[in-house]
């Protein structure tokens, strides 16, 4: 059993750019850790979210979660221009940042890498292995346990970073920079009342791509209870090796 919950003593801002995609059960594995958890909500007004990345700065963590968005929409979507710079000085300065889809393509594209749709529009769980070096990471976590995955686009390999996991259909899944930067494709914090609200809210978009919502469902009463474990541990790693740093 967890022990008690302990003050929080380390600050993790967490960018949002939608309600519906949020921390999910990354929340009670940062408070386990001592992280208070702050809002930088990216569909607030261009002044709110620039001083909500101004406060950014100084977290110990930064967490980036996922988007309907893409990041190759930066003409359309004006808060994109402004998370790449963050994420470029955040990343210049070797601080503490975990991606997460979205996220993940965000940081890739602040690293200089091409984002883009992919082959195909993934929905559902999917085996993710890790590499050998993936393997001696957080991301051991996941091997043999099916992911939930919610995507189409993807991004080139950044240069100077470690490919940490790939999947039948992505090649690149995970990569990090020592034990202070990770990057997933996947979504670890996907709850099933998080996937729920996803296949009711993004229906179009998941039928449009050949999925049968009640067959996601069937999969999920499947998969989702030990994606949880995996994914708690998964980041409990991280959180755990910031720690050492």
């Amino acid at each position: 059993m967890p022990g008690p919950t302990p003050e929080p003593d380390r600050r993790a801002a967490v960018v949002q750019h939608q309600p519906s995609v949020h921390l999910g059960n990354f929340a009670p594995v940062l408070a386990q850790h001592g992280y208070a958890v702050e809002l930088v909500d990216a569909s607030a007004s261009p002044e709110e979210f620039a001083a909500g990345l101004e406060r950014a700065r100084s977290a110990d963590l930064v967490i980036v979660l996922g988007s309907t968005d893409g990041v190759y929409d930066r003409d359309r979507l004006g808060y994109i221009d402004p998370e790449l710079d963050f994420l470029r000085a955040r990343l210049d300065e070797e601080r503490p940042v975990l991606g997460v889809c979205f996220g993940a393509q965000a940081l890739a594209a602040a690293l200089g890498s091409s984002v883009h749709p992919g082959p195909t529009v993934e929905v559902g769980y999917r085996v993710v292995e890790p590499t050998a070096a993936g393997a001696l990471s957080p991301v051991r976590h996941v091997a043999g346990v099916p992911m939930a995955e919610w995507h189409g686009d993807t991004f080139d390999l950044p240069e100077g970073v470690t490919l940490l996991a790939s999947s039948a259909a992505y090649p690149n899944e995970a990569f990090g920079i020592g034990e202070w930067m990770l990057a997933v494709q996947f979504h670890p914090e996907l709850t099933a009342d998080m996937h729920e609200q996803w296949l009711t809210g993004d229906e179009p978009y998941v039928t449009a791509a050949g999925y049968s919502p009640d067959a996601l469902r069937a999969d999920r009463e499947r998969h989702s209870a030990a994606m949880q474990t995996a994914s708690s541990r998964l980041l409990a790693d991280y959180l755990t090796r910031l720690a050492a740093l």
